[in-house]
C-alpha cells in the first residue's frame, strides 16, 4: 500500500450504501485518513466538518435527524466518497446464540405469505460476519453490507429480528435497520468488554490461554489434524463404504438379512447396538405410486444425530455436517421410480447418542402425494468408532465475540438491543445473574448510551417434561432474565409456550419478534398505555398454609388459559421439597396451598426445562414468567 493509498479517506464498514442511520439522536459518522487531513460530510443540506487525529481517524456528528429517505451523503477530503440509498428510522443492535442467529430461511415452510410479502426497502439488514479477537478491540468489521428486504433476501435476515422490525415498521411508519451480531452456541461471557470481564477472574484466565496467536494457530493445528484423522479413519473402516465391494447405498445391493429398527428413535434405545459411536447405516423400501413419478419431490427427516449422507436409489439428495438443521432435501425429477424405491441414510454418530429425532416429520412428498416414513427401517452397523476429538471452539472464549463484533459497532447510533441468549450458559447457571447484569451495564457503558433500550427473549420451553417437581438449569436462567427486569429500560419476551420439547431452535419466532415489540413499545417507544408483558411475579403473604401471590403486568386481569385449574406451581415447606400444589385466581392474586405443607415456604411457577401446558396468563393473552419467591436465584451466587 502507497502513501498516497494510506491517505485516502476511508469510511468503516457499517457507514455504506444502504445504511439506516438513526433517528433523533446524536448520530457518529467516522472513519480514517492521513492525520490531519480536513475531512467535510455532506448530508441533508448541511456540511460537517472535522480533522483527522493522529492516530488517523476523524467524526463527526450529525444532529437529530428526521425519519425518511433515500438520502445521499458525500465525504470530502483529498479524495470523495459518496454514499447512497441512506435510510433515516431506528437501528437494533440483534445479538445472542443461534435463536437470534436463525434465519428465515429456516422458516420458508411454516411463514410462506410472509416470505412472499416481504418486500419492503424501508426494513434493512447488516449481518455481522462471524470474528473474534483476543487481543484488543476491533476498529472495523470484517465484512458483511446493508440489505433491503425482499422474498430472496429475507431468507438471510434474523427471523426474530425480522418479525420484530416488520410490526415496529407497521406501528411507527419509520425505516428500521437491524444489525444482525448473533453466534450460535455463544455463551453469554464472550460478549463482555475485557473492563467487564475483571469482575470474573476465571474468564480471565480463560482469555489469558489465547492472548498468544502462535498459540492459538498451534492449537487449531493440532485439532483440526485430530478431527480430519477421525473421520478418514472412519471412512477406511465403515464396510458401507468399502473398496471392491458393494457399496450398502446400492439400489440393488442385498440387506435382506439387516435387521430392523422403529423410526423415529434412538439406536441406543430401539436396537441392540447400545450407546455405539461410529456409522450406522438405514435403508427403507419405500413403494411410490406413479402419480408421484416424474416431477421434482421433497425428503422430510426430522432432524438427524449427528450427520447424515442421504440416498434415494443410490443417488445423493442430501446431507447435513450437524445435528440440528432440519433434513429437507429437494429431489430432482427422475429420481423417484414407479413401484419400488430404496431410501439409505449413512449416519455419523460423533459422541452421545445417534439416530432419528422423534415426533419430527418423515416423510416423502411429490406431486401433491405424500408417503409416511416412520415404522421399521432395516440397519447395519458400518464401523464403530471412539467419540470425536473434543475441539476448543475459539468463538466461545470470553471477550473475543465483544472485540470482534460489538466494539467495531460502537460508534454506530442505535435505538435499543435486542438479544436471544441463554441456552449455553444453562448448564452452569451459578454465575449467570452477574454474567447477564454485568453484559447489559457493559454495553451500556461502551455504547455511551446510560439509557440504551435492551429488551430480551426469555428462554422458551425445551426437552422432556418431567411429572414432578425438579430443578432446572433452563428455570434458573429464566428467573435470571425475569430478575433482570429491575434493571432500568428492560424488557422481557416472555416465550413459554413458544418453545418445542425436542428442537432447541423453535420454528416459532413470530411470537418472540411480536413479544420483543410489545416491550420496545413500552421501553424504547414510551407508550404507557400498552400491556406488554405477562403477570410478573411481585410478592408473596402466608396465611396459615395457604399463599398469596401478588403480581404487576397482570393488563385487565389474571385468567387460566383455556379455562380449567391452574397449572405449574409447585410450593415447599422451609425443607425445600416441591410438590405440586393446587392453585386458583383471586382477583389479580393468585392463592396457592398444598395440604400435604402446612408450613409454606417457597412457591415455584413453571420451574422446569419444559413446563408443558403451564396457564397464567393475563387477559391481554400474554404468558406469566417463571419464577421462585425465594428471595435469590436458586444455584445463583450473588458474589462475583
Amino acid at each position: 500500500m502507497g502513501h498516497e493509498a494510506a491517505a485516502q479517506v476511508r469510511l468503516p464498514r457499517l457507514v455504506s450504501d444502504g445504511m439506516v442511520l438513526q433517528r433523533d439522536a446524536n448520530v457518529a459518522v467516522w472513519g480514517w485518513a492521513k492525520p490531519g487531513e480536513a475531512v467535510a460530510v455532506s448530508f441533508l443540506g448541511k456540511t460537517y466538518k472535522a480533522t483527522t487525529g493522529p492516530d488517523g481517524r476523524w467524526r463527526v456528528k450529525l444532529p437529530h435527524l428526521k425519519p425518511g429517505g433515500p438520502f445521499d451523503m458525500n465525504v470530502k477530503a483529498s479524495n470523495q466518497l459518496a454514499v447512497k440509498d441512506i435510510m433515516v428510522g431506528d437501528v437494533w443492535l440483534c445479538s445472542g446464540q443461534s435463536n437470534m442467529e436463525t434465519p428465515m430461511s429456516r422458516l420458508r415452510d411454516k411463514y410462506p405469505d410472509v416470505v412472499a410479502q416481504a418486500a419492503n426497502p424501508r426494513i434493512r439488514q447488516y449481518e455481522v460476519p462471524l470474528t473474534y479477537d483476543f487481543q484488543r478491540p476491533q476498529q472495523d468489521l470484517t465484512g458483511g453490507k446493508w440489505i433491503a428486504a425482499d422474498p430472496q433476501t429475507v431468507l438471510k435476515f434474523s427471523a426474530v429480528a425480522y418479525f420484530f422490525a416488520k410490526e415496529i415498521n407497521a406501528k411507527y411508519q419509520v425505516p428500521v435497520g437491524i444489525i444482525k451480531d448473533a453466534v450460535g452456541g455463544s455463551p453469554a461471557e464472550a460478549w463482555l468488554s475485557a473492563d467487564a470481564l475483571k469482575q470474573f477472574p476465571t474468564y480471565e484466565q480463560q482469555l489469558a490461554k489465547y492472548k498468544d496467536s502462535t498459540v492459538v494457530l498451534g492449537i487449531r493445528q493440532r485439532e483440526s489434524a485430530a478431527v480430519a484423522n477421525w473421520y478418514q479413519t472412519l471412512y477406511k473402516t465403515d464396510q458401507g463404504e468399502a473398496r471392491g465391494q458393494q457399496k450398502w447405498s446400492a439400489p440393488d445391493y442385498d440387506a435382506s438379512n439387516w435387521p430392523t429398527m422403529q423410526v423415529p428413535g434412538f439406536w441406543a434405545d430401539k436396537a441392540p447396538l447400545g450407546p455405539v459411536n461410529g456409522v450406522v447405516w438405514f435403508r427403507k423400501d419405500v413403494d411410490v405410486p406413479a402419480a408421484m413419478v416424474g416431477q421434482p419431490a421433497r425428503l422430510e427427516l426430522g432432524t438427524l444425530v449427528d450427520a447424515d449422507s442421504t440416498y434415494i436409489n443410490g443417488q445423493l439428495v442430501g446431507s447435513t455436517g450437524y445435528q440440528y438443521p432440519p433434513r429437507k432435501y429437494d429431489v430432482k425429477a427422475g429420481v423417484l421410480r414407479p413401484g419400488k424405491n430404496v431410501v439409505v441414510v449413512r449416519l455419523i454418530s460423533n459422541g452421545g447418542r445417534g439416530g432419528f429425532t422423534p415426533d419430527k416429520k418423515y416423510e416423502l412428498t411429490a406431486g401433491g402425494q405424500t408417503i409416511d416414513l416412520r415404522g421399521p427401517w432395516q440397519y447395519k452397523l458400518g464401523a464403530t468408532m471412539t467419540p470425536t476429538p473434543g475441539t476448543t471452539t475459539f468463538q466461545y472464549v470470553p471477550g473475543g465475540l465483544f472485540n470482534g463484533m460489538i466494539a467495531p459497532v460502537l460508534p454506530y447510533a442505535i435505538k435499543g438491543v435486542l438479544w436471544y441468549q441463554g441456552e449455553s450458559n444453562a448448564g452452569r447457571t451459578g454465575d449467570y445473574q452477574a454474567l447477564f447484569n454485568g453484559m447489559i451495564a457493559d454495553w451500556r457503558k461502551q455504547f455511551k448510551q446510560p439509557n440504551l433500550p435492551f429488551l430480551y427473549a426469555q428462554l422458551p420451553n425445551f426437552m422432556a417434561v418431567k411429572k414432578e417437581p425438579s430443578e432446572s438449569g433452563w428455570a434458573v436462567v429464566r428467573d435470571v432474565q425475569r430478575r433482570g427486569l429491575a434493571l432500568p429500560h428492560t424488557g422481557m419476551a416472555v416465550i413459554l409456550d413458544a418453545g418445542e420439547w425436542n428442537d432447541i431452535h423453535p420454528l416459532d419466532k413470530q411470537t418472540p419478534g411480536h413479544r420483543l415489540a410489545l416491550a420496545a413499545q413500552k421501553v424504547a417507544y414510551g407508550d404507557t398505555k400498552v400491556v406488554a408483558s405477562g403477570p410478573l411475579y411481585q410478592s408473596m403473604q402466608v396465611a396459615g398454609n395457604k399463599v398469596t401471590l401478588s403480581f404487576t403486568s397482570v393488563g385487565s386481569g389474571l385468567v387460566a388459559k383455556g379455562g380449567g385449574p391452574l397449572v405449574g406451581f409447585s410450593i415447599a415447606g422451609p425443607d425445600k421439597k416441591f410438590v405440586w400444589a393446587q392453585a386458583k385466581i383471586e382477583g389479580n392474586k393468585v392463592v396457592v396451598w398444598n395440604d400435604q405443607v402446612p408450613n409454606p415456604a417457597v412457591v415455584r411457577y413453571a420451574w422446569a426445562d419444559n413446563p408443558e401446558d403451564v396457564n397464567l396468563y393475563n387477559k391481554e393473552g400474554l404468558p406469566a414468567s417463571t419464577f421462585t419467591t425465594e428471595p435469590e436465584v436458586p444455584g445463583a451466587t450473588s458474589r462475583l
